[in-house]
């Protein structure tokens, strides 16, 4: 029997919140990606429990045991439970009873199988008891095993309940799928067939899933299936994912981690990423990462302005844009530029210079000392 061997699972705090049901004769379950990651070898940072246990009783049992129980989601059958600083969010088991393509009304239920079914993918619906053994009731161990991302029974239907399982599909191919053995062609037939219920859906929900997919170590073979079915034209019409794969072979070159943003400004321009209702920090960003990897300013300008970090964003667009390769002369120029110290101040100039007089001097002079590679003293820019 496949058994789930790692700390968190043993965990006394976790422990003790199982307890808090199981003594009660309630069952306990482990489900979803704490389940799906530790199968994986991948970090865990959620832990979703399932019970039979109904909402108060879960939050009864929980106030019993001296287990602090928050009704985070009580309407839809989610009781968030604090153990050890840990949170367990505990899920009764729910079966759907109607759904209108972005929300489902749901029942609770007293089967596991019941609720495994209402799940998206096989992956997402293998459950552990609190001693590790796996239960399977869907056979979905196989498909995690292949890392082929199934959806649960008929592809289409489970699409019609939730239309967001289209994007879905494609975030977690990026995260978990293996991307040799290419895509389920079931789920990409299914996935084109029901274009039209993704414009339903809020761009908020459609852009938290698109930053998550563009998290991923190398999103670019999902995106282009996504170009191909139809999808990123219905999400984000206009935008072009060519430049996406040559960035993420850049990211690699640079050491440079995985940065959504930073992808979503390789195939989206700000009048098109604006549509996902991006928070006004995010669309700022964006927009400056476009507008400098298309500027005229130097790398080294680029690292004086944001730093070496911050100026390493605009260098890998601006590469991945001209096809250019990375080469560690830029992360040189970022670095000179990050470490650069423009010689003047304000009171340099004060008082042959106020007001706006002021800045537009310092401006000039800041233009000259970047020209010249920093090289420029205080005394050279003064006596000028």
């Amino acid at each position: 029997m496949t058994r789930i061997d790692e700390v968190w699972i043993s965990d006394p705090a976790t422990q003790k919140v199982c307890a808090a049901l199981t003594d009660a004769g309630a069952q306990a379950l482990f489900v979803g990606g704490c389940v799906r990651n530790a199968l994986l070898g991948a970090p865990v940072s959620d832990i979703d429990i399932a019970t039979d246990a109904r909402p108060e009783q879960v939050m009864e049992l929980s106030q019993a045991a001296a287990l602090k129980a928050v009704p985070t989601g009580i309407d839809h059958g989610t009781i968030t439970v604090v153990s050890g600083g840990i949170a367990h969010e505990i899920t009764t088991f729910r079966r759907d009873v109607e759904t209108d393509g972005r929300r489902a009304v749901v029942a609770f239920s007293d089967r596991v199988e019941e609720d495994a079914a209402r799940r998206d993918f096989t992956m997402n619906a293998i459950y552990a008891q609190p001693d590790g053994s796996v239960l399977d009731p869907l056979n979905g161990l196989p498909d995690l095993q292949a890392r082929h991302v199934r959806f649960i029974g008929t592809a289409a239907n489970r699409i019609r309940e939730d239309y967001l399982r289209s994007l879905r599909y494609f975030r977690f191919h990026a995260w978990y799928g293996d991307s040799k053995a290419g895509f389920d062609p079931d789920a990409l037939a299914a996935i084109a067939e029901n274009l039209e219920g993704l414009a339903g859906l809020s761009r908020e929900r459609v852009g938290a899933e698109m930053l998550k997919l563009l998290g991923a170590p190398d999103p670019a073979p999902s995106v282009a299936a996504m170009r191909q079915a139809g999808v990123l034209a219905q999400v984000l019409p206009g935008a072009e994912d060519r430049a996406l794969a040559p960035l993420i072979a850049l990211e690699e070159q640079a050491g440079a981690e995985p940065e959504p943003i930073r992808r979503l400004a390789a195939i989206a321009p700000p009048e098109i990423a604006k549509t996902l209702r991006l928070s006004k920090a995010q669309l700022q960003r964006l927009t400056r990462m476009r507008d400098e990897a298309s500027g005229t300013a130097t790398v080294a300008e680029l690292g004086f302005r944001y730093g070496e970090e911050g100026g390493l964003h605009e260098t890998l667009l601006r590469c991945a844009f001209l096809e250019q390769p990375w080469s560690e002369d830029l992360r040189h120029a970022l670095r000179a530029g990050a470490e650069a110290d423009f010689p003047i101040k304000a009171t340099d100039l004060i008082p042959d210079f106020t007001g706006p007089a002021l800045g537009k001097k310092l401006a000039e002079l800041e233009a000259r000392w970047i020209k010249s590679g920093f090289a420029l003293t205080r005394e050279d820019l003064l006596g000028h």
